[in-house]
């Protein structure tokens, strides 16, 4: 796309979402903004890997909140709940994540600034490699203009870019080599495109390898080796080794999702 016709395309989306905002009086706004990247641990699979549904179980970690918000798909903020990636996670049964115990956790700290709002920006795609989400990619764009309307107008504050991605480049031995380099430049595109030169930037080690047929990736070792060797400023590494994975041994249960969003607030919180 022409950088013409995207910056058209997002001044669209953002007089259309304050227009909706008009419409309907005063919308609630976030005053944390944290954007949720990478692909299905992320996008959450809590729940959803047995019977192509998802169970429908919401710890009380994860219960909606007032306080708690989500960028939809059409770009307006609503109450967060789960699952928080339906309609962004397209084509994917989506279930419980990471997101929302985040949220939670973050509120409950005696570090979290009075009276904060939390805006989760749900935007991860499962089954997506790293190079999938450079500069210019379909997915990249999507997540940058979300981004954009979720930190547009004041008080709000873009706070961290959760990301939690590479099951899909342990398919590959050349896509596990070039983890780190593809990491770093996409953190420093991000930076750059958002304007926000120290966004914080928390990683979230796997713990699992994607399937291809019936075959699993081979490179597991290699990309976490990678994911500890990215070098850029500001950024944290969440390690999610160990946490209990569901039975189609790729995705996180539900209750390892509620630590490993315990984990990512802790991440956020020893930075403030």
């Amino acid at each position: 796309m022409e950088p013409a016709a995207a910056t058209t395309i997002l001044l669209l989306l953002l007089a259309s979402a304050v227009a909706v905002s008009a419409r309907g009086g005063a919308e609630r706004a976030p005053t944390l903004v944290f954007i949720l990247a990478g692909q299905s641990n992320m996008g959450g699979r809590g729940g959803a890997t047995s019977g192509n549904r998802w169970d429908g179980v919401v710890p009380p970690e994860c219960a909606p909140s007032p306080r708690t918000l989500r960028l939809s798909p059409s770009l307006r903020w609503e109450e967060a709940r789960e699952p928080l990636h339906a309609g962004v996670d397209a084509g994917n049964v989506v279930g419980v994540g990471p997101g929302m115990p985040f949220a939670h956790a973050l509120l409950r700290s005696p570090a979290c600034p009075r009276g904060a709002v939390v805006g989760l920006v749900p935007c991860a795609q499962g089954g997506t490699p790293i190079a999938n989400w450079s500069r210019g990619s379909e997915l990249y764009d999507r997540m940058v203009t979300r981004a954009r309307v979720a930190g547009a107008g004041t008080g709000k504050k873009i706070a961290a870019l959760l990301w939690f991605q590479g099951e899909a480049d342990t398919l590959r031995r050349e896509d596990a080599l070039a983890y780190a380099g593809r990491m770093e430049a996409f953190v420093r595109d991000v930076r750059r495109d958002l304007a926000l030169p120290n966004l914080l930037v928390i990683q979230v080690g796997i713990a699992t390898a994607q399937w291809q047929g019936n075959k699993q990736g081979k490179w597991l070792d290699l990309v976490r080796k990678e994911q500890r060797a990215v070098r850029v400023a500001n950024l944290k590494y969440v390690d999610a080794m160990g946490l209990p994975i569901a039975n189609d041994i790729t995705h996180l249960t539900t209750q390892a999702q509620v630590r490993l969003g315990k984990m990512l607030a802790d991440a956020y919180i020893s930075t403030l």
